[in-house]
């Protein structure tokens, strides 16, 4: 079941169409239609003119075109290894980013309908020069100096802490007016690549705050025990940008460290003053905190919770910015991304349902909510 209930579909649709006022005119509901199924970790997507969907397979380096029809064809491909994710659509050119398994490359391109792709920018040649998160502080707070001798720095854990790190992992894409800007996941910033392929920092997400370490974390992960009790600050990891009607950038961000609940619901949703770099934490509580979508008319805001829900097999949480409590917590399987555009809604779902042996499997979807109000 890609939803629980037919209810659960008119739930995302109405919350992101209509008003986040008690009284709305309710819409009509057209499907869920599914688009497109069989896909394999469909973590980023982008709609063009038409409905026409570009959904990643990213995993295996492939960018997927859906017509609005179902029928659907790869347009692009990562070099053989690499991941290829990042997908936005403007003005009839395609967005995407590709980078290695190892971070230690990651580009971005653009591809104009029928045209080959061409890169637009090095975005590991900007993070390698740059590393826009070196201001920031990671890891232990306050550990005594016969606490800190008792570190590896080349054990798996790493140092007991750091500064940020040379990283890149772009993860999604969002082209406005002025630029491209990118969420990448390794740098734990949002980049803004002009069209002449200049690349920059418009922000740096804030280390999160620090998780007191018990007696079974510092075992678990393979820390000192002389470490339970103190804090550790996780890098943020943005996963999404997009643009709200009030002209600030809105990003999802993992909390670093495991992503499931196991240390608490630490995804959050911040906000990006795109003009002078200042962010500003919106609301948290999110588990796997991949993607959103952001009504320009209303502000409802949905976000795309991998690992979210009471059985941790994911949701879509529905809130406005003004409202301190979720206004819906949808039951979806393992969504990862999710697409405004017009009155339709797209999300793609089943994207991380592990096998026996933990694998991620094949069975990814594409689905289209369709929504009317009134006579539109």
């Amino acid at each position: 079941m890609v939803f629980t209930a037919v209810a659960c579909v008119t739930a995302i649709a109405s919350a992101m169409v209509a008003a986040p006022a008690s009284a709305v005119e309710l819409p009509t509901l057209g499907g869920p239609t599914v688009l497109a199924s069989g896909l394999f970790l469909p973590l980023s997507l982008g709609i063009g003119s038409g409905g026409t969907a570009y959904v990643s397979q990213n995993a295996l380096g492939v960018l997927t075109k859906v017509s609005p029809d179902g029928a659907n064809s790869v347009v692009a491909s990562a070099s053989p290894g690499d991941e290829l994710g990042a997908v936005s659509v403007r003005k009839g050119t395609v967005y995407y980013a590709t980078n290695t398994q190892d971070h230690t490359a990651s580009a971005l391109y653009a591809m104009r309908a029928g045209a080959v792709p061409t890169r637009l920018a090095d975005l590991y040649g900007y993070e390698n020069t740059a590393n826009p998160d070196q201001i920031n502080s990671y890891g232990f707070v306050d550990l005594p100096q016969s606490c800190l001798d008792q570190f590896d720095p080349a054990a798996p854990t790493g140092p007991a802490s750091y500064t940020g790190i040379v990283d890149t992992h772009p993860y999604a894409s969002l082209p406005l007016k002025d630029a491209v800007y990118i969420a990448d996941a390794g740098a734990n910033a949002i980049l803004k690549v002009g069209y002449d392929g200049t690349v920059s920092t418009a922000a740096v997400l804030p280390a999160s705050d620090p998780i007191v370490v018990t007696p079974e974390i510092a075992a678990g992960v393979g820390f000192p025990a002389c470490t339970a009790g103190f804090g550790y600050r996780f890098e943020p990891v943005p996963t999404d940008v997009e643009q709200g009607g009030d002209g600030w950038l809105y990003v999802t961000s993992l909390p670093g460290g495991p992503e499931d609940a196991s240390l608490g619901a630490r995804g959050a949703v911040y906000r990006v003053n795109p003009a002078t770099g200042e962010v500003r934490f919106v609301a948290g509580g999110f588990v796997g905190a991949t993607d959103l979508a952001v009504s320009q008319s209303t502000g409802v805001i949905a976000v795309t919770e991998l690992f979210g829900g009471p059985k941790g097999t994911g949701q879509v949480s529905v809130f406005h910015p003004t409202r301190s409590e979720r206004v819906l917590r949808i039951p979806v399987t393992s969504p990862s991304a999710i697409e405004l555009a017009g009155n339709s809604v797209y999300v793609t779902t089943n994207s991380f349902v592990a096998d026996a042996t933990g694998a991620p499997q094949p069975i990814g979807k594409v689905v289209k909510l369709s929504v009317r109000l009134g006579d539109d």
